[in-house]
């Protein structure tokens, strides 16, 4: 009787690592916003590998942004993959499950997109836009049988050149802008998740080569929980709209410290006689290298304030919808 022959196919891998490690003297110079990681052979440090670009078990992607490297699609040797995020959390909005990447619309008025947990919406309604311009009364009313409101203006008013130079202001308001083939959108940044310490802030954008809807996230801090603020507020005076500290200081964050010290802006508070609280009216986002004791280095956006005030029309922290509201007095105003 014959003896049984079992076929075996066999893959010769490319061995990516090599030992001993040989690594540059100088470290590797990355574009704005890739991390410096310890390559996948625990030899060398590199610049981390961005969302769709290839990987291997020495190129790694850049796990601070939530990346790893996808191999489904290099079966059966499993040597190279691609650069994608890890799969998301749904959502959850008004007692309905949503899953990642789905879009749903809650209203007329808004649609929606969960992203990895994340909800960012875009408004609707952005035909009507309030006559800032030449109009000091705007009012914005229902009309029946439609969803969204319109602008007015509350008062008559005479015709003035200033008309034309209106209309290319709400044209440079639109949130939207050709790239390339892509329509880019990005909505608001949401409010900081904590009234004082660190926080985080969140919005949606496609503004990548890949036009896809990602979810950004920067750093942010209202105000220092640990220091008394009214001890600052002048005599006469209920409310202070800036806080700053007399001296710089370095941020940071998991154990790693920014390179360089800043000298941030605070929202200040009221007494607790007076209701009103003080928010960002003007801000920027600003990118901020951080050093690990391990000796990598991260980079995190952070939110740079530049003017606070104090009135009643305080944001409902709870209020998803907020930023999408366009107010005639109290938009806060990004750089």
């Amino acid at each position: 009787m014959p003896p049984l022959t079992t076929t075996i196919e066999l893959y010769n891998r490319t061995a990516f690592c090599k030992w001993p490690c040989k690594c540059a003297k100088s470290a590797p110079l990355c574009p704005p916003g890739v991390s410096v990681l310890m390559d996948g052979c625990d030899c060398c440090k590199a610049c981390s590998k961005q969302v769709g670009e290839t990987c291997n078990e020495a190129d790694v992607c850049d796990y601070h942004k939530g990346l790893y490297c996808d191999y489904s699609a290099d079966k059966p040797r499993y040597e190279k993959g691609v650069c994608a995020y890890m799969v998301g959390t749904g959502c959850e909005y008004d007692g309905v499950i949503y899953r990642n990447g789905q879009s749903f619309q809650p209203s007329c008025k808004y649609r929606c997109l969960c992203v990895n947990g994340a909800i960012g919406c875009v408004p609707l309604c952005t035909d009507s836009q309030p006559p800032r311009v030449w109009c000091q009364t705007p009012k914005r009313v229902k009309l029946p049988g439609r969803c969204c409101e319109q602008w007015i203006c509350d008062e008559p008013r005479k015709p003035r050149k200033a008309a034309p130079s209106h209309a290319e202001i709400v044209r440079a308001s639109h949130n939207e802008v050709w790239h390339k083939n892509c329509i880019t959108q990005t909505t608001s940044w949401s409010p900081c998740s904590k009234t004082c310490g660190r926080g985080l802030s969140l919005r949606i954008s496609n503004a990548n080569d890949q036009c896809e809807l990602i979810k950004e996230s920067r750093l942010c801090n209202i105000r220092p929980c640990d220091v008394d603020i009214t001890k600052h507020i002048k005599p006469g005076k209920k409310c202070l709209n800036i806080y700053r500290e007399e001296h710089s200081q370095n941020f940071t964050i998991s154990g790693c410290t920014s390179k360089k010290p800043y000298r941030p802006k605070y929202c200040g508070v009221c007494m607790a006689t007076d209701d009103r609280c003080c928010i960002p009216y003007k801000s920027k986002t600003i990118e901020v290298e951080f050093k690990c004791p391990n000796g990598a280095t991260l980079t995190w956006q952070v939110m740079w304030i530049n003017a606070c005030f104090c009135n009643l029309s305080c944001r409902n922290p709870n209020d998803i919808f907020s930023d999408l509201e366009h107010y005639y007095d109290h938009n806060e105003v990004i750089n």
